[in-house]
Protein backbone atom coordinates (compact mmCIF):
# COMPACT_ATOMS: atom_id res chain seq x y z
CA UNK A 1 0.00 0.00 0.00
CA UNK A 2 2.69 2.32 0.72
CA UNK A 3 4.32 1.24 -2.26
CA UNK A 4 1.63 2.01 -4.48
CA UNK A 5 0.98 5.79 -2.35
CA UNK A 6 4.22 6.84 -3.29
CA UNK A 7 4.08 6.20 -6.93
CA UNK A 8 1.01 7.77 -7.45
CA UNK A 9 2.52 10.92 -5.64
CA UNK A 10 5.67 10.87 -7.33
CA UNK A 11 3.49 10.49 -10.04
CA UNK A 12 1.50 13.45 -9.61
CA UNK A 13 4.23 15.43 -9.15
CA UNK A 14 6.07 15.22 -11.96
CA UNK A 15 2.65 16.13 -13.87
CA UNK A 16 2.99 18.67 -12.01
CA UNK A 17 5.84 20.12 -12.48
CA UNK A 18 5.30 19.28 -17.00
CA UNK A 19 2.42 21.27 -16.17
CA UNK A 20 4.36 23.91 -14.90
CA UNK A 21 7.20 24.00 -17.16
CA UNK A 22 4.50 23.90 -19.83
CA UNK A 23 2.80 27.12 -18.76
CA UNK A 24 5.90 29.09 -18.30
CA UNK A 25 6.93 28.19 -21.55
CA UNK A 26 3.56 28.77 -23.57
CA UNK A 27 3.49 32.27 -21.11
CA UNK A 28 6.89 33.20 -21.88
CA UNK A 29 8.59 32.82 -18.57
CA UNK A 30 10.87 30.30 -19.48
CA UNK A 31 12.41 30.36 -22.94
CA UNK A 32 15.92 29.19 -24.39
CA UNK A 33 18.92 31.37 -23.95
CA UNK A 34 19.38 33.16 -27.82
CA UNK A 35 22.81 34.70 -28.42
CA UNK A 36 21.86 37.53 -30.26
CA UNK A 37 23.75 38.02 -33.70
CA UNK A 38 26.22 40.50 -33.63
CA UNK A 39 25.65 43.62 -35.94
CA UNK A 40 27.83 46.40 -37.93
CA UNK A 41 27.14 50.13 -36.32
CA UNK A 42 27.07 52.22 -39.38
CA UNK A 43 27.85 55.41 -37.35
CA UNK A 44 31.73 53.58 -37.55
CA UNK A 45 31.49 54.49 -41.36
CA UNK A 46 31.71 58.56 -42.49
CA UNK A 47 31.54 58.73 -46.34
CA UNK A 48 33.76 62.10 -47.07
CA UNK A 49 32.56 65.25 -48.24
CA UNK A 50 33.44 65.02 -51.58
CA UNK A 51 31.23 62.28 -52.58
CA UNK A 52 28.10 63.43 -53.16
CA UNK A 53 24.99 62.34 -52.47
CA UNK A 54 23.80 62.19 -55.77
CA UNK A 55 27.00 60.66 -57.85
CA UNK A 56 27.36 57.01 -57.98
CA UNK A 57 24.18 56.18 -55.23
CA UNK A 58 24.28 52.68 -55.93
CA UNK A 59 28.11 52.11 -55.69
CA UNK A 60 27.22 54.42 -52.06
CA UNK A 61 24.42 51.98 -51.15
CA UNK A 62 26.46 49.01 -52.07
CA UNK A 63 29.80 49.75 -50.58
CA UNK A 64 27.97 50.51 -47.17
CA UNK A 65 26.60 47.03 -47.18
CA UNK A 66 30.13 45.41 -48.05
CA UNK A 67 32.74 47.48 -45.21
CA UNK A 68 31.15 46.37 -41.57
CA UNK A 69 32.23 47.39 -38.40
CA UNK A 70 31.10 45.42 -35.97
CA UNK A 71 32.21 47.21 -32.17
CA UNK A 72 33.13 45.04 -29.38
CA UNK A 73 32.83 41.19 -31.03
CA UNK A 74 35.38 40.26 -28.02
CA UNK A 75 35.60 40.66 -24.70
CA UNK A 76 38.49 41.67 -22.61
CA UNK A 77 38.95 39.11 -21.82
CA UNK A 78 39.13 37.18 -24.90
CA UNK A 79 41.34 40.22 -26.02
CA UNK A 80 43.71 39.72 -22.83
CA UNK A 81 43.52 35.65 -23.70
CA UNK A 82 44.63 36.26 -27.42
CA UNK A 83 47.48 38.41 -26.74
CA UNK A 84 49.14 36.62 -24.21
CA UNK A 85 48.90 34.40 -27.08
CA UNK A 86 50.54 35.77 -29.59
CA UNK A 87 52.66 37.70 -27.82
CA UNK A 88 55.76 35.57 -27.21
CA UNK A 89 56.21 35.01 -30.55
CA UNK A 90 55.38 38.70 -31.61
CA UNK A 91 57.90 40.26 -29.85
CA UNK A 92 60.68 37.53 -31.07
CA UNK A 93 60.14 39.66 -33.93
CA UNK A 94 61.59 43.13 -34.84
CA UNK A 95 59.22 46.19 -36.44
CA UNK A 96 60.11 46.12 -40.16
CA UNK A 97 59.95 49.46 -41.85
CA UNK A 98 60.64 48.03 -46.12
CA UNK A 99 57.79 45.78 -46.80
CA UNK A 100 58.32 43.47 -50.10
CA UNK A 101 55.93 45.58 -52.11
CA UNK A 102 56.67 49.38 -50.05
CA UNK A 103 52.85 49.68 -49.03
CA UNK A 104 53.24 49.20 -45.05
CA UNK A 105 55.58 50.78 -43.25
CA UNK A 106 56.65 49.42 -39.69
CA UNK A 107 54.91 46.11 -39.09
CA UNK A 108 55.85 42.77 -38.10
CA UNK A 109 53.68 39.11 -39.34
CA UNK A 110 53.15 35.81 -39.13
CA UNK A 111 50.66 33.36 -40.23
CA UNK A 112 49.36 31.31 -37.53
CA UNK A 113 47.41 27.75 -37.62
CA UNK A 114 47.56 26.21 -34.44
CA UNK A 115 45.61 28.39 -31.75
CA UNK A 116 44.52 27.40 -28.29
CA UNK A 117 40.92 26.48 -27.83
CA UNK A 118 39.56 30.18 -26.19
CA UNK A 119 41.46 31.54 -29.40
CA UNK A 120 39.84 29.13 -31.81
CA UNK A 121 36.49 29.83 -29.97
CA UNK A 122 37.05 33.11 -31.40
CA UNK A 123 37.87 32.77 -34.78
CA UNK A 124 35.18 30.34 -35.09
CA UNK A 125 32.62 33.09 -34.37
CA UNK A 126 34.30 35.31 -36.60
CA UNK A 127 34.48 32.46 -39.24
CA UNK A 128 30.31 32.15 -39.02
CA UNK A 129 29.36 36.04 -38.99
CA UNK A 130 31.86 36.75 -42.00
CA UNK A 131 31.60 33.74 -44.18
CA UNK A 132 28.47 32.51 -46.10
CA UNK A 133 28.63 28.56 -46.48
CA UNK A 134 28.13 27.14 -49.91
CA UNK A 135 29.41 30.52 -51.47
CA UNK A 136 33.00 31.81 -52.59
CA UNK A 137 32.89 33.74 -49.72
CA UNK A 138 32.46 30.53 -47.53
CA UNK A 139 35.57 28.56 -47.60
CA UNK A 140 38.19 30.50 -45.02
CA UNK A 141 42.27 29.92 -45.45
CA UNK A 142 43.51 27.48 -42.99
CA UNK A 143 46.26 29.88 -41.65
CA UNK A 144 45.12 33.18 -39.91
CA UNK A 145 47.45 36.46 -40.75
CA UNK A 146 48.57 38.24 -37.35
CA UNK A 147 49.62 41.88 -38.06
CA UNK A 148 51.25 43.93 -35.89
CA UNK A 149 51.40 47.35 -36.53
CA UNK A 150 53.78 49.55 -34.39
CA UNK A 151 52.69 52.83 -33.32
CA UNK A 152 53.99 54.87 -35.65
CA UNK A 153 53.38 52.82 -38.24
CA UNK A 154 50.73 52.64 -41.55
CA UNK A 155 49.45 50.90 -44.66
CA UNK A 156 49.45 53.03 -47.46
CA UNK A 157 46.25 52.62 -50.00
CA UNK A 158 46.70 48.96 -51.76
CA UNK A 159 43.98 46.32 -53.34
CA UNK A 160 44.90 43.02 -52.08
CA UNK A 161 45.73 40.61 -54.71
CA UNK A 162 43.27 37.99 -55.93
CA UNK A 163 46.21 35.17 -55.99
CA UNK A 164 46.37 35.89 -51.85
CA UNK A 165 42.74 35.90 -50.92
CA UNK A 166 39.51 35.41 -51.87
CA UNK A 167 36.30 38.07 -51.46
CA UNK A 168 35.99 37.91 -47.81
CA UNK A 169 38.63 39.82 -45.50
CA UNK A 170 37.71 39.62 -42.05
CA UNK A 171 40.06 41.62 -39.67
CA UNK A 172 39.86 41.80 -35.71
CA UNK A 173 41.53 44.49 -33.93
CA UNK A 174 42.92 44.54 -30.70
CA UNK A 175 45.34 46.67 -28.58
CA UNK A 176 44.09 49.98 -29.96
CA UNK A 177 41.80 51.89 -32.47
CA UNK A 178 42.76 52.59 -35.62
CA UNK A 179 41.03 54.54 -38.82
CA UNK A 180 41.10 52.74 -42.31
CA UNK A 181 40.22 54.38 -45.35
CA UNK A 182 38.35 53.27 -48.46
CA UNK A 183 39.14 55.58 -52.15
CA UNK A 184 37.63 53.99 -54.95
CA UNK A 185 40.64 52.38 -57.76
CA UNK A 186 39.88 55.21 -60.35
CA UNK A 187 38.00 58.47 -58.37
CA UNK A 188 39.13 59.33 -55.14
CA UNK A 189 36.71 61.97 -54.40
CA UNK A 190 34.38 58.40 -53.76
CA UNK A 191 36.25 57.75 -50.38
CA UNK A 192 35.10 56.77 -46.88
CA UNK A 193 36.42 56.06 -43.33
CA UNK A 194 35.82 53.75 -41.12
CA UNK A 195 36.66 53.72 -37.58
CA UNK A 196 38.39 50.33 -36.84
CA UNK A 197 37.97 50.56 -32.74
CA UNK A 198 39.48 48.35 -30.35
CA UNK A 199 38.09 44.65 -29.71
CA UNK A 200 35.94 45.14 -33.25
CA UNK A 201 36.01 43.28 -35.73
CA UNK A 202 35.77 44.97 -39.60
CA UNK A 203 34.48 42.92 -42.72
CA UNK A 204 35.19 44.09 -46.10
CA UNK A 205 33.61 41.81 -49.31
CA UNK A 206 32.04 42.84 -52.61
CA UNK A 207 32.79 46.29 -53.59
CA UNK A 208 34.64 47.60 -50.41
CA UNK A 209 37.10 44.80 -51.59
CA UNK A 210 37.71 45.21 -54.87
CA UNK A 211 36.48 48.32 -56.51
CA UNK A 212 38.24 50.26 -53.11
CA UNK A 213 41.37 50.63 -52.18
CA UNK A 214 41.90 50.71 -48.38
CA UNK A 215 44.44 52.15 -46.27
CA UNK A 216 45.25 52.15 -42.35
CA UNK A 217 46.10 56.01 -41.47
CA UNK A 218 49.13 56.76 -39.68
CA UNK A 219 50.53 59.94 -37.59
CA UNK A 220 48.22 63.81 -38.05
CA UNK A 221 46.05 61.65 -40.95
CA UNK A 222 44.75 58.87 -37.99
CA UNK A 223 41.14 61.08 -37.23
CA UNK A 224 37.36 60.29 -37.34
CA UNK A 225 34.84 62.50 -38.19
CA UNK A 226 37.37 65.68 -37.21
CA UNK A 227 38.58 63.67 -33.80
CA UNK A 228 42.25 62.83 -33.42
CA UNK A 229 42.00 58.61 -32.81
CA UNK A 230 45.33 58.31 -31.18
CA UNK A 231 47.46 55.70 -32.80
CA UNK A 232 49.23 53.13 -30.40
CA UNK A 233 50.49 49.43 -31.24
CA UNK A 234 47.79 47.74 -33.27
CA UNK A 235 47.32 44.00 -33.39
CA UNK A 236 45.60 42.51 -36.22
CA UNK A 237 43.69 38.85 -36.32
CA UNK A 238 42.51 38.12 -40.37
CA UNK A 239 40.93 35.93 -41.43
CA UNK A 240 40.62 35.91 -45.56
CA UNK A 241 38.88 33.83 -47.71
CA UNK A 242 40.29 31.43 -50.25
CA UNK A 243 41.51 32.69 -53.63
CA UNK A 244 39.18 31.86 -57.00
CA UNK A 245 42.40 30.17 -59.06
CA UNK A 246 40.23 31.65 -61.89
CA UNK A 247 40.05 34.84 -60.93
CA UNK A 248 42.12 38.04 -62.41
CA UNK A 249 43.10 41.02 -60.81
CA UNK A 250 40.30 43.14 -60.82
CA UNK A 251 40.04 46.65 -61.72
CA UNK A 252 42.74 49.18 -62.80
CA UNK A 253 45.80 49.32 -60.86
CA UNK A 254 45.39 52.06 -58.12
CA UNK A 255 47.98 54.68 -57.19
CA UNK A 256 49.46 54.43 -53.40
CA UNK A 257 50.23 58.48 -51.79
CA UNK A 258 51.83 59.16 -48.79
CA UNK A 259 55.50 59.16 -48.28
CA UNK A 260 57.61 56.84 -50.46
CA UNK A 261 55.25 56.49 -53.00
CA UNK A 262 57.19 54.61 -55.67
CA UNK A 263 55.96 51.41 -56.20
CA UNK A 264 55.03 49.28 -58.92
CA UNK A 265 52.86 46.34 -57.48
CA UNK A 266 50.63 48.45 -55.15
CA UNK A 267 47.36 45.88 -55.68
CA UNK A 268 49.46 42.77 -54.67
CA UNK A 269 49.33 43.32 -51.20
CA UNK A 270 48.01 40.46 -48.68
CA UNK A 271 48.15 43.00 -45.42
CA UNK A 272 45.61 44.80 -43.41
Amino acid sequence: MRSLTFSFLKNCKNKATSYTLKRMISGGLLQPKVIPKPTADLSLIEIAQTWKEDVEPELRKSVLQDMQVIPEFVSKEEEAAMLAELDPQLKRMRYEFDHWDNAIHGFREKEVVQWSEASEAVLTRIKSVAFIPGTGAGMPMPAVHVLDLASAGYIKPHVDAVKFCGEVIAGLCLVSSAVMRLEHCTNKQLALDALIARRSLYIMRGSARYKFTHAVLGGELSAFRGAPVTRQRRVAVICRSRPDPSAATPGPTPTPTGPDTENETPNKTPTE
